[in-house]
């Protein structure tokens, strides 16, 4: 388990919110414009989003345009997270990022679902979503943009980060990313963008969360970059690079090992050991096999992706 270099934060005075539920804050600025929605801590352990939201609250950020909500979202896993132990703390009851489609809210029997559909008519609302997360293994940020072209595109108007990654989505249930009208193919008006910070407890984390906001904040238009602190913005990449993932690696079981420690990013040739699932060897499909977000295993289980394969589209 790696080291925490960035401190919980203390959200007792963000976590009343000012509308009624819990964690969320909304401002309206009476104002045309874009329904705008910043979440953090979809995951109990990835404190770099809530540390950008305490940021945009203690600036005093509100729309120039359109409407701004931002929301702290698993609380009861945040309230169990302890940094000696994160993975613990990444949920109560099941992955708040896997519940968001229509046959799993209707039950509402986990911790993270009544959440969830506490938080349900603020994200139907949304026409443009952020969702801040970190890793467990990679220390380069990635933007998770889903195969629409308009959400790829927004992440490289951004500027940042270096990777921009085309992805499905999991086979486990449906993300916030691709909730409703966010998962619709065709250009229907929303944005969705799912930004991996870089590792957990990272100070560097903390600074990517608040520049990604912040680019997307102004890329909206639900403010003027000039509003914002010049420097929340950390320097554009010169070269963003489109990683497409062709298939996910998922455990049949809980006998799954990585050939070695990867961190993510590494490409290998045809046929090369990317671990062993039932004592049976998984293989790069093909030449030039990006390895995107090995997970750390800890919360390994039939059916969880352990790591994602992609290949270079621009």
């Amino acid at each position: 388990m790696h080291a925490f270099d960035l401190p919980k934060p203390d959200i007792t005075a963000e976590r009343v919110g000012n509308t009624g539920t819990e964690g969320v804050w909304h401002f309206d600025s009476g104002a045309a414009g874009r329904h705008v929605m910043v979440c953090a801590l979809v995951h109990g352990d990835e404190i770099c989003g809530a540390w950008a939201l305490k940021a945009l609250l203690a600036e005093g950020v509100r729309p120039r345009r359109g409407k701004l909500t931002l929301v702290f979202c698993n609380l009861a896993a945040f309230d169990r997270f302890n940094p000696q132990s994160n993975p613990s703390s990444r949920f109560v009851d099941e992955d708040m990022n896997r519940i968001w489609s229509a046959d799993k809210l209707a039950k509402n029997d986990t911790q993270e679902r009544r959440r969830a559909n506490a938080l349900l008519p603020w994200v139907q609302q949304a026409d443009w979503l952020l969702d801040l997360h970190s890793m467990s293994a990679s220390a380069e940020p990635l933007q998770l943009t889903g195969i629409e072209r308009r959400n790829i595109d927004l992440a490289l108007s951004l500027g940042r980060p270096a990777y921009i990654i085309a992805d499905a989505g999991h086979a486990a249930g449906v993300r916030m990313r691709d909730y409703g009208r966010f998962g619709e193919s065709g250009d229907n008006g929303t944005r969705s963008l799912l930004i991996e910070c870089g590792l957990h407890g990272a100070v560097q984390s903390r600074a990517v969360a608040i520049d990604q906001t912040a680019r997307f904040l102004a890329a909206c238009g639900a403010v003027d970059r000039a509003d914002l602190p010049a420097a929340w913005f950390l320097p554009d990449i010169p070269r963003q690079r489109v990683l497409r993932v062709t298939q996910a690696v998922a455990a049949r079981s809980t006998d799954f090992r990585f050939a070695q420690a990867w961190k993510g990013l590494e490409s290998l040739p045809a046929g090369a050991v990317i671990g062993w699932s039932d004592g049976e060897p998984v293989t790069a499909p093909y030449d030039d096999c990006v390895l995107i977000m090995p997970s750390s295993l800890a919360n390994l289980r039939p059916g969880v992706t352990v790591v994602r394969l992609a290949q270079t589209l621009a």
